[in-house]
């Protein structure tokens, strides 16, 4: 058994309360139970939904294309390498 770590508080109009309680009563949870797994699986889908991103065909092949091309530094890379190489030789 879990132990809650964390409270939140909810105000709900009446009618809406009553329509997950009888969702969960129809899953046989409590609401507590109901309403945590709810808010988490809404939770996680926000979350991928801003974490991923969806490439057109040409779009990915452009990554692809670009992913598969020789590494050729800029001139400030460049200094910025050499800057971090002389620290890394200290």
């Amino acid at each position: 058994m879990t132990t809650a770590t964390a409270r939140l508080d909810l105000r709900l109009e009446l009618r809406d309360k009553d329509r997950i309680a009888k969702a969960a009563a129809l899953r046989g949870m409590p609401i507590s139970s109901f309403v945590r797994d709810a808010v988490l699986r809404e939770a996680d889908a926000a979350i991928a939904a801003d974490t991923v991103v969806t490439l057109s065909e040409a779009e990915s092949r452009r990554f692809l294309d670009a992913l598969d091309a020789p590494f050729h530094p800029n001139a400030r890379l460049k200094k910025a390498m050499e800057s971090a190489a002389r620290l890394t030789q200290r």
